[in-house]
């Protein structure tokens, strides 16, 4: 393969793990941060006085001072130019800087950009320098786990992307991905095939990214819906770096009878297989977009199709945009991006960033004048309802990731964006919660421990 094709190919990787938002304000390596001034409330959604002002003393551990708390973001933006977990935690630590800090010790952040390629790098400078790593990702995070276990960084992702790191030691948050050991998806599809389209249940197809990531989450949730006497009667690959024509793939999709569809893959690429499929008068039951695709960069791309295709995604448990009627913090979410970031765009990725900066605002208020990664921790493991205010369905991250309570809540495109299906919610009129997720039986690698790097929890401090 050329060098200007493996550049694309590791592009389309990348936008397929963390979405592609837009390309303006991205930020060079660096910190972000404004100093306290309590000239806001530190209250958000449920969560009251997360952020306030204090009278800190001493320096307890790396990356805190009496005046400063040190925390590093992940991002692949130097390759994608995706800002979003940039964008969060530049609202969030403006308003939450706004409001005094935490305990008046002000958050300033430090942008590892991994460019892709540069996840250990960008780790090992973690170690040397970083406090908590908060609100982040990277598309190939499988390559700087170990690096984070054996200098004991605990972190709170925003998404993660690959076996090794989804469910390792020393992270929390509710950020479902395939990559885990369990079908997270699994209450959505079995609605699509069991109650909303059962006649797509023996007709499900499947078009998927030829790179080791997007070829393992096919597999896995081939397994699945097998599982659950699903027939997945198309099954394809397509060059990760895109293709000229999807024609071949769409004449494949009516040749085989495909009923619902699902797409892994940068979602522009979907959009333009949809527009190939609409020509030729061909409609599914229901196209799974998966949740990167819950932003304005897709509709304008998919516009064409919309009003004929039935494009759905899952959030996860995660409150939508259109529920700022029903859920207070999706409003408050709303302003504080007007007022911090405006233009800049609310995505799944933000929604997931901004829950886990909440998360460790309230744990770290807990800890008071003495901020340790030991208290941080323990204090979030102790959240058996966490709901980030009200942005997120409520989660024990007790538990650990593939025995938390799951829920899904099913959004549909059209021409005027994402809105709420009628998908049966039973919570608050927005999730449907209580199924259990499928545990795969194949090999699909594991969770990092603490055991694998020799440490052990009892050596966080």
């Amino acid at each position: 393969m050329k060098p200007h094709r493996i550049g694309i190919a590791l592009l389309a990787v990348a936008l397929l793990v963390a979405g592609c938002g837009r390309e303006s304000g991205a930020r060079e390596d660096g910190e972000t941060g404004s100093k306290p001034a309590a000239t806001a409330s530190g209250d958000f959604g449920t969560l009251q006085d997360i952020c306030g002002r204090g009278d800190p003393t001493g320096s307890p551990t790396q990356g805190v001072t009496d005046k400063q708390i040190e925390i590093g973001v992940f991002s692949d933006i130097g390759f994608t130019k995706n800002p979003d977990f940039v964008d969060a935690a530049k609202v969030f630590t403006s308003w939450c800087n706004a409001a005094g800090g935490i305990n008046g010790r002000e958050i300033v952040t430090n942008l590892r950009d991994t460019k892709l390629m540069e996840v250990r790098q960008r780790m090992l400078e973690a170690c040397r320098e970083d406090f908590f790593l908060v609100g982040g990702g990277a598309a190939l995070d499988a390559l700087g786990v170990k690096d984070r276990l054996s200098c004991l960084l605990p972190e709170f992702p925003a998404q993660v992307a690959q076996t090794a790191n989804a469910g390792s030691d020393l992270q929390l948050g509710s950020g479902y991905s395939v990559a885990e050991n369990v079908n997270p998806y699994t209450g959505f599809h079995n609605y699509l095939v069991d109650v909303a389209y059962p006649g797509s249940k023996k007709a499900v197809g499947m078009v998927n990214g030829d790179s080791p990531i997007t070829k393992a989450m096919g597999d896995k949730l081939r397994e699945s819906f097998t599982a659950n006497g699903a027939e997945v009667v198309y099954n394809d690959l397509y060059p990760i770096s895109g293709v000229s024509d999807w024609t071949p793939y769409a004449q494949a999709i009516k040749a085989a009878n495909v009923k619902g569809l699902i797409f892994f893959g940068d979602f522009r690429y979907l959009a333009k297989l949809e527009d190939v499929l609409t020509g030729m008068n061909y409609k599914l039951d229901w196209i799974d977009a998966n949740s990167n695709a819950y932003n304005q960069t897709f509709l304008d791309a998919a516009k064409n199709s919309l009003n004929f295709q039935n494009n759905v995604l899952d959030l996860s448990g995660t409150a939508p945009l259109d529920a700022a009627d029903k859920v207070p913090a999706v409003r408050e979410l709303k302003a504080l991006f007007d007022q911090y970031s405006p233009g800049s765009a609310i995505t799944f990725q933000v929604l997931r960033a901004f829950q886990t900066w909440l998360l460790f605002a309230k744990a770290a208020d807990s800890c008071g004048d003495q901020l340790t990664r030991a208290c941080v921790y323990e204090a979030a493991r102790k959240e058996t309802a966490w709901t980030a205010g009200g942005l997120q369905a409520p989660v024990d991250l007790s538990k650990p990731l593939d025995q938390q309570n799951r829920c899904f809540n099913v959004q549909k495109a059209g021409p005027g964006g994402w809105s709420t299906a009628d998908f049966g919610a039973d919570t608050n009129g927005i999730f449907k919660c209580g199924f259990t997720p499928y545990r795969y039986t194949g090999d699909f690698g594991k969770p990092t421990t603490l055991a694998d790097v020799g440490k052990s929890l009892t050596e966080l401090k």
